[in-house]
């Protein structure tokens, strides 16, 4: 299975849209698990990183390197 390089504060696509209608989510926390917030209505969900690695289908917005 193909890695994605993703980091914090990048903007993801998912391959489910959230119900607010929005596909737009900003990762917020990595570790073991990955928190994403949603673009659009600000809620935030906590995935193991395994599934957060399924369920992305792409990187939108790639964040600023310090």
């Amino acid at each position: 299975m193909e890695m994605k390089d993703f980091g914090l504060n990048d903007i993801v696509e998912m391959k489910k849209g959230h119900p607010c209608g929005a596909n737009a989510w900003k990762i917020i926390r990595m570790g073991a698990d990955v928190r994403i917030k949603c673009e659009g209505c600000q809620h935030s969900v906590m995935l193991p990183r395994m599934e957060f690695n399924k369920k992305m289908k792409k990187i939108l917005v790639k964040a600023e390197s310090e």
